[in-house]
């Protein structure tokens, strides 16, 4: 269940260079590219001024949108550079959290789905905890509407079925339901509402209701990883001391 990508960090920070380099020894390879594309408007201001294109065109021009790639953000992208998103197949990962604690702008994400590109859900670090980031999406597109009635189906969309799409890119086989050849992969929450839970409103539950305080038990590829909210696999006391140490000293060093 594991699948590998070639990552730069963002336009700013990578030369024509080492791009074209990077594109050779990825020659013969099954695999894509990990890239934050136009997150901060210098991103966008650098790729004009160095290339005179914007960020999504100068990956374009040297082939590294694709099916197996993935660009992350989105937000200062002009329409017709989604339409070049749409026509590469490209995946992009959305992390609201993220663009609102750097303060970089609100990624088109409602027009890009209503153009048909694959849009997933992500963190980017802010958070470990996908429900929150799914309750986040949600309200932030609403706001940036000005519209309640906003973002209902998209943010459960980009969760629940175009990250499953996504993966299921990478490795080889499915995840994100349960059938026969299926990885089963599934996560069990400890939820008990004071309201009725049922299909006609699972997705308000998702919503308002449950968290990642809720989950007790995790399975990947059908195996069991945490029951009862206890890591069976993993020293959990020696992995959180080790790491606090290790953070100390990066703390020192920087």
């Amino acid at each position: 269940m594991l699948g590998g990508l070639f990552g730069f960090h963002a336009s700013m920070t990578v030369s024509d260079k080492t791009v074209a380099e990077s594109v050779k020894l990825m020659e013969g390879l099954d695999s894509g590219y990990h890239v934050h594309v136009a997150e901060g408007i210098e991103d966008l201001e650098d790729s004009r001024a160095k290339y005179g294109l914007g960020v999504v065109e100068r990956w374009h021009k040297h082939g590294i949108l694709g099916p197996k790639s993935i660009v992350v953000h989105c937000i200062h992208i002009s329409e017709s550079e989604m339409d070049l998103l749409k026509e590469s197949g490209v995946a992009v990962a959305h992390n609201p959290e993220s663009n609102m604690g750097n303060a970089v702008g609100l990624s088109p994400v409602l027009k890009m789905m209503e153009k048909g590109i694959l849009v997933g859900l992500g963190t980017d670090g802010y958070t470990a905890d996908m429900f929150e980031s799914y309750k986040v999406a949600n309200c932030l597109h609403k706001h940036g509407a000005k519209l309640p009635s906003a973002a209902w189906a998209e943010p459960p969309r980009m969760l629940f079925e175009n990250n499953r799409t996504i993966m299921n890119r990478h490795i080889g086989g499915e995840v994100g339901t349960l059938k026969p050849g299926a990885y089963a992969d599934i996560v069990i929450v400890d939820y008990n509402p004071p309201t009725p839970l049922h299909g006609g409103n699972v997705n308000g539950h998702l919503l308002f209701g449950v968290g990642g305080r809720h989950v007790d038990t995790t399975i990947v590829n059908g195996k069991v990883l945490m029951d009862e909210r206890k890591l069976l696999h993993l020293d959990e006391e020696k992995i959180m001391a080790e790491s606090r140490a290790l953070a100390q000293k990066l703390w020192q060093r920087i």
